[in-house]
């Protein structure tokens, strides 16, 4: 299952789509479009304007294990500084929920959990609660396909900091096998409890938590008055409104093979979550068969059912959660699942490296070029 995902992403202006493409679940590659930078259009002369808007930009942290990237336009009510003090409050409650929901704290709520697995319930803060019940939810229309108890693996595939290329051994996975069930969460919504029913069970909500943090993030700049940004933690990310001249913000999709920094395809997103999870971060390969960190708890392998999965969706909690099902499923079935959500689309690079796009992103999508293939 998927921790900490990352995914490049540009934010430019929409180039004009080369007609829709047809009702069906793949698309053909369109011809490469401009690639123009986001920015303030030009102005207009002095004395016909106002106001000015000015991009102001924060991409110097690191939350969650991986690197955070704020973008807004200043308005008439909100100056530079006040955007600034609203990325301040927004790093400030990206902080508050890792301490809550991190493993790699033992005093945090989910360690907790983890530590009175087979003994007895925990009771957590609400919020945590909530984000939990949201991953059982996501587990239980996904045939358990997104499961928060992958954690139960920890220390047999090492895919962070500790990246070793020698997959595990298939006795060392068999015998941790019977561990990964979200089934074996409980919980118990009047005393926001949480219970783990065996020992050695744990959960881990990496797959879930960083959306939602993107998602509180999101809300603070809005509560502060800011009317056109974007937050991106990795790769998930958030954007609400328009830039200023009126154009939707748009997101690079990554070539799962190509070059860092390359893009097969660009996604318009106002309003709304955009989220990839790949094969190509945190990976190796060993044999001519890629190891990467998005695991099947059905067989506790890496998912070999796609190369990378982008979703959009009304919240990037949703999409955080629902890339890695898809991942796991492949291009039919996760498409079916994507199709039953409302406001939730995919686009998806299966094995073979055809593209399927959901009808929900078809005139949304520009197909730039076809991904690389390679291994």
């Amino acid at each position: 299952m998927r921790a900490l995902t990352l995914a490049l992403l540009t934010f430019l202006a929409p180039a004009a789509c080369h007609g829709r493409a047809p009702e069906a679940t793949t698309v053909p590659a369109a011809s490469v479009g401009p690639r123009v930078e986001a920015g303030v259009p030009t102005s207009p002369p002095e004395a016909a304007v106002a106001f000015v808007p000015r991009k102001v930009v924060d991409d110097g942290r690191r939350v969650m294990g991986t690197h955070l990237v704020m973008m807004a336009f200043t308005s008439p009510s909100r100056d530079e500084d006040a955007v600034r003090r609203a990325f301040e409050a927004a790093v400030l409650e990206i902080n508050r929920i890792e301490t809550a929901m991190t493993t790699w704290r033992p005093d945090s709520e989910v360690s907790r959990i983890n530590a009175a697995a087979g003994q007895a319930p925990v009771p957590v803060s609400p919020e945590t609660f909530d984000v939990i019940a949201a991953a059982v939810h996501t587990s239980e229309i996904s045939d358990g396909t997104f499961d928060i108890t992958f954690e139960s693996l920890h220390g047999l595939w090492k895919f962070d900091e500790d990246l070793d290329p020698h997959p595990p051994s298939a006795a060392s996975i068999k015998a941790k096998l019977p561990l990964l069930n979200y089934r074996h969460i409980h919980l118990g919504p009047e005393g926001h409890t949480v219970f783990l029913d065996a020992a050695g069970v744990k959960i881990g909500l990496g797959g879930i938590a960083k959306g939602y943090a993107v998602d509180r993030a999101a809300k603070v700049l809005m509560d502060a008055g800011i009317t056109s940004f974007i937050v991106q933690a990795g790769g998930d990310l958030f954007a609400h409104g328009n830039k200023p001249d009126g154009a939707p913000w748009s997101a690079g999709i990554r070539d799962p093979r190509g070059p860092e920094g390359s893009f097969f395809a660009m996604l318009e997103v106002t309003d709304h979550a955009f989220s990839t999870a790949g094969d190509y971060e945190r990976s190796y390969v060993v044999g001519g068969r890629r190891f990467h960190h998005i695991i099947d708890p059905r067989t506790g392998y890496p998912a070999t059912a796609s190369r990378s999965v982008t979703i959009w969706a009304p919240s990037a909690l949703v999409a955080d959660e629902i890339d890695d099902a898809v991942f796991i499923l492949g291009p039919e079935n996760g498409l079916s699942l994507v199709e039953s959500l409302d406001g939730v689309g995919a686009v998806i690079v299966d094995p073979s490296n055809k593209v399927w796009v959901s009808k929900r992103l078809l005139g949304k999508i520009k197909i730039l070029g076809p991904p690389t293939d390679a291994l």
